[in-house]
């Protein structure tokens, strides 16, 4: 029997779990403090979204991304959104690195898409191709079901349509809806929260609004408090959010 590989994590209900940004930082400091631990080679600040030329995505693509990370990632009291935090950016950069276009993974076969999650992705495709080809089948469907591509719907449509892709409603033909989906909504969780230098997580936004002290020496002392961390966070050039 085949199944679907399931989504990671299970959104359940985007309208209500749109990335709570403090419960998130609760299960995944490990996961940040790997993330921060890689720098990049681009030293500089890098630009804002609305300010950035792709060079991995297209126009389309990237139009896609970045009403996306606004869908998932909305301005709240707690920090800004996706595209305000320069997500777009840092899964722009990151889809060029050998992590996501697959030449430090062993990619041969065989292949057997149906096994579950604990075996991690079995299929033949690179992060960076999963996640361009699904973002160009999501649009297609877009504009098959609904007439318009994904940018270009209203918030309450584009709820609708992440919502299929996480079930893994829509019948895609190279790499599964809910595959995609999970691929890509774990990148912009990432993008987040990673450290600014990567292109997301600009001025240090998303670690103030969670009160993650990013990487200061030690704060050890604070890991098991359930509190804001009462210093501001310091990133890996050094500079204080």
């Amino acid at each position: 029997m085949t199944h679907k590989p399931d989504p990671t994590p299970p959104l359940r209900d985007i309208r209500q779990t749109r990335l709570g940004r403090r419960g998130f930082l609760g299960s995944s400091a490990a996961a940040l403090a790997g993330v921060a631990a890689f720098r990049p080679a681009h030293a500089q600040t890098p630009p804002a979204t609305a300010e950035y030329t792709p060079e991995f995505f297209n126009a389309a693509q990237w139009a896609f991304v970045i009403a996306a990370a606004d869908t998932l990632i909305p301005a709240d009291e707690y920090g800004p959104s996706g595209s305000e935090a320069g997500v777009p950016v840092f899964l722009d950069r990151h889809m060029q690195t050998p992590y996501a276009q697959g030449s430090i993974w062993f990619r041969e076969g065989p292949f057997d898409e149906t096994l579950g999650r604990d075996f991690g992705y079995q299929g033949p495709l690179a992060l960076a191709d999963i996640v361009q080809t699904g973002i160009d089948q999501a649009d297609a469907w877009c504009r098959d079901t609904r007439g318009a591509g994904f940018a270009d719907l209203d918030e309450e449509a584009r709820i609708a349509v992440l919502t299929a892709l996480e079930k893994g409603e829509p019948e895609f033909a190279r790499v599964s809806a809910s595959r995609f989906f999970s691929d890509f909504w774990k990148e912009l969780q990432v993008g987040y929260f990673a450290d600014p230098s990567w292109g997301g997580n600009r001025d240090q936004a998303a670690w103030k609004g969670i009160g993650y002290p990013g990487v200061r020496a030690d704060y050890s002392d604070w890991v098991t408090v359930r509190e804001a961390y009462p210093l501001p966070p310091v990133d890996l050039a050094g500079n204080r959010g």
